[in-house]
């Protein structure tokens, strides 16, 4: 069991991770060992993850999403496939951790008052007579 909140954990066993072999550095290494982590997890059908936190994975899961709902994570930076499986595994929480906050409140919007409606023109009124005593009257 992965822990994601206090509320939230998902079954390794939702998780299937294949290797490839990456680019980047590893000289010789490359060439030879898979160390590349791909790995998958099916967000839409997942039996750990309530409705609400599913949906807004799969949108904060952009183009790492396939059309069948499952989340895409490639980590080949490090050389070794351990440390690759454990970035990717951390990408995929950090994304689950983002998805299971609710969403902030909608703004309701709200009227000027009449004091600040009142304010604001009379500083106009004000601001326009100083820029009408600046100008130059040749006629007079």
């Amino acid at each position: 069991m992965i822990s994601i909140t206090a509320r939230i954990g998902i079954e390794e066993s939702e998780i299937e991770e294949s290797f490839v072999r990456s680019s980047g550095p590893g000289g010789q290494n490359v060439n030879k060992v898979e160390t590349a982590v791909q790995l998958r997890f099916d967000a839409r059908r997942s039996p750990s993850l309530p409705n609400d936190v599913s949906i807004r994975l799969q949108k904060l899961a952009g183009s790492r999403l396939t059309q069948d709902g499952v989340i895409i994570i490639i980590a080949q930076t490090h050389r070794s496939q351990e440390r690759n499986r454990a970035e990717a595994l951390e990408r995929l929480v950090a994304m689950i951790r983002e998805a299971a906050k609710p969403p902030p409140p909608k703004r309701r919007p709200t009227k000027p008052t009449k004091g600040s409606q009142q304010r604001r023109l009379e500083s106009k009124t004000r601001r326009a007579d100083i820029k009408k005593g600046r100008s130059f009257k040749a006629n007079e």
